[in-house]
Protein backbone atom coordinates (compact mmCIF):
# COMPACT_ATOMS: atom_id res chain seq x y z
CA UNK A 1 0.00 0.00 0.00
CA UNK A 2 1.43 3.56 -0.47
CA UNK A 3 2.06 4.61 2.89
CA UNK A 4 3.65 1.94 4.12
CA UNK A 5 7.22 2.56 2.49
CA UNK A 6 8.71 -1.01 3.74
CA UNK A 7 7.28 -3.99 5.21
CA UNK A 8 9.95 -5.87 7.30
CA UNK A 9 9.33 -9.68 8.67
CA UNK A 10 11.95 -10.52 11.33
CA UNK A 11 14.45 -12.63 10.86
CA UNK A 12 15.59 -15.28 13.57
CA UNK A 13 19.15 -14.65 15.15
CA UNK A 14 21.18 -16.65 17.48
CA UNK A 15 23.20 -14.58 20.04
CA UNK A 16 24.60 -17.12 22.19
CA UNK A 17 22.26 -19.47 23.79
CA UNK A 18 19.18 -17.72 23.11
CA UNK A 19 17.01 -16.69 19.89
CA UNK A 20 15.74 -13.37 18.94
CA UNK A 21 13.82 -12.25 16.30
CA UNK A 22 15.55 -9.52 14.63
CA UNK A 23 13.86 -6.76 12.63
CA UNK A 24 16.13 -4.25 11.80
CA UNK A 25 18.72 -4.01 10.01
CA UNK A 26 16.67 -5.76 7.17
CA UNK A 27 18.16 -6.44 3.50
CA UNK A 28 16.02 -3.14 1.96
CA UNK A 29 16.28 -0.74 5.32
CA UNK A 30 19.01 -0.55 7.64
CA UNK A 31 17.23 2.22 9.68
CA UNK A 32 14.39 3.65 11.11
CA UNK A 33 15.60 7.16 12.03
CA UNK A 34 18.36 6.71 14.11
CA UNK A 35 17.32 2.68 15.16
CA UNK A 36 19.89 0.60 13.59
CA UNK A 37 18.91 -2.83 15.50
CA UNK A 38 15.82 -3.89 16.63
CA UNK A 39 15.56 -7.08 18.22
CA UNK A 40 12.60 -9.18 19.98
CA UNK A 41 13.43 -11.56 22.80
CA UNK A 42 11.06 -14.31 23.34
CA UNK A 43 8.46 -15.22 24.72
CA UNK A 44 10.19 -17.51 26.51
CA UNK A 45 9.56 -19.73 29.59
CA UNK A 46 12.64 -21.19 31.64
CA UNK A 47 12.92 -23.74 34.34
CA UNK A 48 14.10 -22.98 38.34
CA UNK A 49 17.48 -22.25 37.95
CA UNK A 50 17.60 -21.29 34.14
CA UNK A 51 18.09 -18.10 32.83
CA UNK A 52 19.99 -15.86 29.89
CA UNK A 53 23.23 -15.77 30.64
CA UNK A 54 25.38 -13.14 27.87
CA UNK A 55 28.75 -12.66 28.72
CA UNK A 56 30.54 -9.49 28.87
CA UNK A 57 30.68 -8.11 24.76
CA UNK A 58 31.78 -4.76 23.15
CA UNK A 59 30.17 -1.67 21.76
CA UNK A 60 31.04 1.34 19.88
CA UNK A 61 29.23 4.05 18.44
CA UNK A 62 25.75 3.71 19.73
CA UNK A 63 23.53 3.32 22.51
CA UNK A 64 21.00 -0.07 23.34
CA UNK A 65 17.34 0.37 24.67
CA UNK A 66 16.51 -2.35 26.83
CA UNK A 67 12.34 -2.54 27.39
CA UNK A 68 10.78 -5.81 29.10
CA UNK A 69 7.58 -6.62 28.69
CA UNK A 70 8.33 -9.84 31.46
CA UNK A 71 10.93 -11.07 33.13
CA UNK A 72 14.36 -9.26 34.00
CA UNK A 73 17.74 -8.90 32.99
CA UNK A 74 20.66 -7.99 35.62
CA UNK A 75 23.26 -5.23 33.32
CA UNK A 76 26.47 -5.11 34.29
CA UNK A 77 28.80 -2.76 32.61
CA UNK A 78 32.71 -1.60 32.43
CA UNK A 79 31.94 2.30 33.75
CA UNK A 80 30.40 0.10 36.98
CA UNK A 81 26.61 0.24 36.49
CA UNK A 82 25.00 -2.86 38.46
CA UNK A 83 21.58 -2.60 37.51
CA UNK A 84 18.33 -5.09 37.43
CA UNK A 85 15.33 -3.70 34.85
CA UNK A 86 12.10 -4.94 35.32
CA UNK A 87 9.21 -4.41 33.13
CA UNK A 88 8.02 -0.79 32.23
CA UNK A 89 11.80 0.84 33.10
CA UNK A 90 14.25 1.38 30.66
CA UNK A 91 17.96 0.52 30.28
CA UNK A 92 20.07 3.18 28.27
CA UNK A 93 23.70 2.37 27.54
CA UNK A 94 25.59 4.79 25.29
CA UNK A 95 28.46 3.31 24.15
CA UNK A 96 30.56 5.99 22.69
CA UNK A 97 34.45 5.11 22.13
CA UNK A 98 33.68 1.99 23.76
CA UNK A 99 31.91 -0.19 26.07
CA UNK A 100 31.85 -3.88 27.46
CA UNK A 101 28.58 -4.95 29.41
CA UNK A 102 26.86 -8.23 30.65
CA UNK A 103 23.08 -9.25 30.62
CA UNK A 104 22.01 -12.09 32.64
CA UNK A 105 18.71 -13.56 34.24
CA UNK A 106 18.73 -12.16 37.75
CA UNK A 107 19.51 -14.30 40.57
CA UNK A 108 16.34 -13.90 42.24
CA UNK A 109 14.30 -14.86 38.68
CA UNK A 110 16.16 -17.92 39.00
CA UNK A 111 14.82 -19.20 42.25
CA UNK A 112 11.51 -20.41 40.08
CA UNK A 113 10.05 -20.54 36.90
CA UNK A 114 9.65 -17.17 34.66
CA UNK A 115 9.67 -15.83 31.50
CA UNK A 116 10.88 -13.26 29.58
CA UNK A 117 9.72 -11.30 27.01
CA UNK A 118 11.19 -7.78 25.74
CA UNK A 119 12.26 -5.54 23.08
CA UNK A 120 16.49 -4.60 22.70
CA UNK A 121 17.16 -1.98 20.05
CA UNK A 122 20.03 0.02 19.10
CA UNK A 123 20.16 3.65 18.38
CA UNK A 124 23.23 4.66 15.93
CA UNK A 125 25.16 7.72 17.18
CA UNK A 126 25.61 11.06 15.42
CA UNK A 127 29.10 11.48 14.30
CA UNK A 128 30.34 14.11 16.65
CA UNK A 129 29.18 11.50 19.76
CA UNK A 130 31.14 8.26 18.22
CA UNK A 131 33.64 9.17 20.69
CA UNK A 132 32.10 10.12 23.57
CA UNK A 133 32.88 8.85 27.07
CA UNK A 134 30.29 6.13 27.78
CA UNK A 135 27.31 6.86 29.74
CA UNK A 136 24.47 4.52 31.87
CA UNK A 137 21.20 5.77 32.48
CA UNK A 138 18.24 3.64 34.14
CA UNK A 139 14.78 5.31 34.57
CA UNK A 140 11.54 3.52 36.21
CA UNK A 141 8.75 3.11 34.87
CA UNK A 142 7.16 5.82 37.03
CA UNK A 143 9.22 8.18 35.82
CA UNK A 144 8.29 7.98 31.83
CA UNK A 145 5.30 9.72 30.50
CA UNK A 146 2.01 8.45 29.97
CA UNK A 147 0.05 9.31 27.02
CA UNK A 148 -4.00 8.16 27.16
CA UNK A 149 -6.83 8.25 25.28
CA UNK A 150 -9.63 6.72 23.78
CA UNK A 151 -8.66 2.86 23.93
CA UNK A 152 -4.75 3.81 23.60
CA UNK A 153 -2.14 3.78 26.57
CA UNK A 154 1.30 4.39 25.62
CA UNK A 155 4.57 5.29 27.71
CA UNK A 156 6.88 7.58 25.98
CA UNK A 157 10.49 5.39 26.25
CA UNK A 158 12.75 7.63 24.98
CA UNK A 159 12.34 11.45 22.76
CA UNK A 160 9.15 13.11 22.33
CA UNK A 161 6.14 12.74 20.60
CA UNK A 162 2.37 14.20 21.34
CA UNK A 163 3.74 17.10 23.70
CA UNK A 164 5.57 14.74 26.04
CA UNK A 165 9.63 14.18 26.87
CA UNK A 166 10.96 10.82 28.31
CA UNK A 167 13.89 11.61 30.85
CA UNK A 168 16.40 9.29 28.81
CA UNK A 169 19.73 11.69 27.78
CA UNK A 170 19.28 11.24 23.81
CA UNK A 171 21.84 13.09 20.80
CA UNK A 172 19.16 13.29 18.03
CA UNK A 173 15.56 13.31 17.18
CA UNK A 174 13.81 10.51 18.10
CA UNK A 175 10.44 9.18 19.53
CA UNK A 176 10.05 5.39 20.78
CA UNK A 177 6.51 4.64 22.59
CA UNK A 178 5.25 1.14 23.65
CA UNK A 179 1.66 0.98 23.04
CA UNK A 180 -1.50 -0.70 24.35
CA UNK A 181 -4.37 -0.76 22.24
CA UNK A 182 -8.31 -1.67 23.10
CA UNK A 183 -10.09 -3.60 20.78
CA UNK A 184 -11.14 -1.42 17.69
CA UNK A 185 -8.98 2.01 19.26
CA UNK A 186 -7.35 4.22 16.63
CA UNK A 187 -4.00 5.32 17.17
CA UNK A 188 -2.27 8.22 15.17
CA UNK A 189 1.27 8.04 14.70
CA UNK A 190 2.83 11.50 15.27
CA UNK A 191 3.34 13.55 12.17
CA UNK A 192 6.55 15.84 13.81
CA UNK A 193 9.17 13.08 12.84
CA UNK A 194 10.56 12.55 9.79
CA UNK A 195 11.39 8.37 9.54
CA UNK A 196 8.18 6.08 11.44
CA UNK A 197 8.06 3.08 11.86
CA UNK A 198 5.48 0.15 13.53
CA UNK A 199 6.70 -2.84 15.14
CA UNK A 200 3.46 -5.07 15.87
CA UNK A 201 3.99 -7.54 19.32
CA UNK A 202 0.61 -8.89 20.18
CA UNK A 203 -2.59 -8.78 18.17
CA UNK A 204 -3.16 -7.02 15.44
CA UNK A 205 -3.51 -3.57 13.70
CA UNK A 206 -4.89 -2.31 10.06
CA UNK A 207 -4.00 0.31 8.37
CA UNK A 208 -6.17 1.70 5.03
CA UNK A 209 -8.09 -1.61 5.20
CA UNK A 210 -4.91 -3.89 5.28
CA UNK A 211 -4.30 -6.38 8.49
CA UNK A 212 -0.32 -6.86 10.09
CA UNK A 213 -0.66 -9.34 12.66
CA UNK A 214 2.24 -9.49 15.38
CA UNK A 215 5.52 -9.99 14.25
CA UNK A 216 5.72 -7.72 11.25
CA UNK A 217 6.94 -4.11 11.16
CA UNK A 218 5.92 -1.59 9.28
CA UNK A 219 8.51 1.58 8.06
CA UNK A 220 5.67 4.68 6.50
CA UNK A 221 6.25 7.38 4.25
CA UNK A 222 7.71 11.00 5.38
CA UNK A 223 5.18 13.16 5.75
CA UNK A 224 2.23 10.84 5.80
CA UNK A 225 -0.19 10.81 8.02
CA UNK A 226 -0.85 7.21 9.60
CA UNK A 227 -3.49 6.27 11.79
CA UNK A 228 -3.83 2.57 12.63
CA UNK A 229 -6.65 0.73 14.09
CA UNK A 230 -6.34 -2.17 16.55
CA UNK A 231 -8.04 -5.54 15.60
CA UNK A 232 -10.90 -7.68 17.58
CA UNK A 233 -8.11 -8.71 20.32
CA UNK A 234 -6.41 -5.09 20.50
CA UNK A 235 -2.89 -4.79 19.78
CA UNK A 236 0.32 -4.27 21.48
CA UNK A 237 2.58 -2.12 19.10
CA UNK A 238 6.24 -0.08 19.70
CA UNK A 239 6.43 2.98 17.38
CA UNK A 240 9.57 4.20 16.42
CA UNK A 241 11.36 6.92 14.81
CA UNK A 242 13.28 10.06 14.50
CA UNK A 243 15.04 12.26 12.12
CA UNK A 244 17.34 10.19 9.64
CA UNK A 245 21.17 10.31 10.24
CA UNK A 246 23.54 11.75 7.87
CA UNK A 247 24.63 8.97 5.98
CA UNK A 248 24.50 4.99 6.55
CA UNK A 249 26.47 2.91 9.03
CA UNK A 250 29.09 0.18 9.05
CA UNK A 251 27.93 -2.76 10.88
CA UNK A 252 30.22 -5.51 12.25
CA UNK A 253 29.60 -7.55 14.99
CA UNK A 254 28.78 -5.46 18.19
CA UNK A 255 30.67 -2.25 16.69
CA UNK A 256 28.52 0.80 14.56
CA UNK A 257 30.34 3.33 13.16
CA UNK A 258 30.30 5.98 10.32
CA UNK A 259 33.80 4.81 8.94
CA UNK A 260 35.39 1.10 8.84
CA UNK A 261 38.85 2.40 10.22
CA UNK A 262 36.55 3.03 13.28
CA UNK A 263 35.28 -0.88 13.55
CA UNK A 264 39.08 -2.06 12.82
CA UNK A 265 40.49 -0.33 15.33
CA UNK A 266 37.84 -1.55 17.83
CA UNK A 267 38.14 -4.83 16.87
CA UNK A 268 42.30 -5.13 17.55
CA UNK A 269 41.41 -3.85 21.22
CA UNK A 270 39.06 -6.50 22.14
CA UNK A 271 41.24 -8.83 20.36
CA UNK A 272 43.97 -7.70 22.33
CA UNK A 273 42.02 -7.86 25.43
CA UNK A 274 44.29 -5.55 27.58
CA UNK A 275 41.60 -4.34 29.84
CA UNK A 276 42.25 -0.90 31.10
CA UNK A 277 44.88 -0.25 28.73
CA UNK A 278 42.76 1.24 25.63
CA UNK A 279 39.04 2.17 25.22
CA UNK A 280 37.75 -1.77 26.87
CA UNK A 281 37.90 -3.07 30.22
CA UNK A 282 35.14 -5.64 32.32
CA UNK A 283 32.49 -4.87 34.27
CA UNK A 284 34.27 -4.58 37.62
CA UNK A 285 31.43 -7.42 38.72
CA UNK A 286 31.30 -9.85 36.01
CA UNK A 287 34.94 -10.04 34.52
CA UNK A 288 35.51 -13.80 34.99
CA UNK A 289 34.56 -14.60 31.63
CA UNK A 290 34.29 -12.34 28.04
CA UNK A 291 32.53 -13.05 24.55
CA UNK A 292 35.96 -13.46 22.28
CA UNK A 293 36.27 -11.50 19.04
CA UNK A 294 34.51 -13.88 16.34
CA UNK A 295 36.70 -15.55 13.63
Amino acid sequence: MESIETLIIPRARDIGSFQVMRALPAPKRQMVGPFIFFDQAGPAEFLTGQGIDIRPHPHIGLGTVTYLYRGDFHHRDSIGSDQVILPGAVNWMVAGKGVSHSERTSATARHGPHSLYGIQTWIALPEDREDMDPIFEHHGKETLPQIEAEGIDARLILGSAYGEQAPATLYSETFYLDVALAPGARFPLPDDHEDRGIYITEGAISVAGQVFEAGRMMVFRPGDKITVMAGLQGARLMALGGATLNGPRYIWWNFVASSRDRIEAAKEEWRAARWGEGRFSLPPDDNDEFIPLPV
